[in-house]
């Protein structure tokens, strides 16, 4: 059973119930297509069936995600994708516009990617992208 903060209010209706305060590091909550990205992503790995953070990433708090409304529903999320960037060591990554990325792509530091509405824009197959803003092809 699973409450969040409205539902929250409704254990006083359970008897003997207690509640338990789980790290945010244990819980992995999928709510939007960029919180979809981080737990597909390499920054998190299966171990003994367990989900656990990726022991390479030295910065402690997830990666700021901030997809643009192309990547909204999840069927366009997945189509924008040929694999999931590895991001163990990105910091922050805003993306708006018709983008797609293509496989082994590595993001790092601050990254920025924006398509020009009429355009589309490919992370070209094993790019490495770090601390860059990306307009448009000129700047892979």
């Amino acid at each position: 059973l699973q409450l969040e903060t409205a539902a929250g209010a409704a254990i006083r209706f359970f008897d003997n119930a207690i509640g338990v305060n789980v790290p945010r590091s244990r819980f992995l909550p999928v709510k939007a297509t960029s919180d979809l990205l981080l737990v597909q992503s390499d920054l998190y790995t299966l171990v003994d069936g367990f989900v656990a953070r990726n022991k390479a990433r030295t910065n402690t708090t997830n990666p700021a995600i901030e997809l643009g409304p192309e990547f909204k529903k999840v069927a366009s999320f997945l189509s924008r994708f040929k694999s999931i960037p590895s991001i163990v060591e990105l910091d922050s990554l805003k993306v708006s516009g018709d983008v797609s990325f293509g496989s082994g792509v590595v993001l790092k530091g601050k990254v920025s990617v924006k398509a020009n509405s009429g355009t589309k824009l490919a992370i070209p197959d094993n790019a490495v992208v770090e601390n860059k803003d990306i307009n448009g092809p000129e700047d892979l």
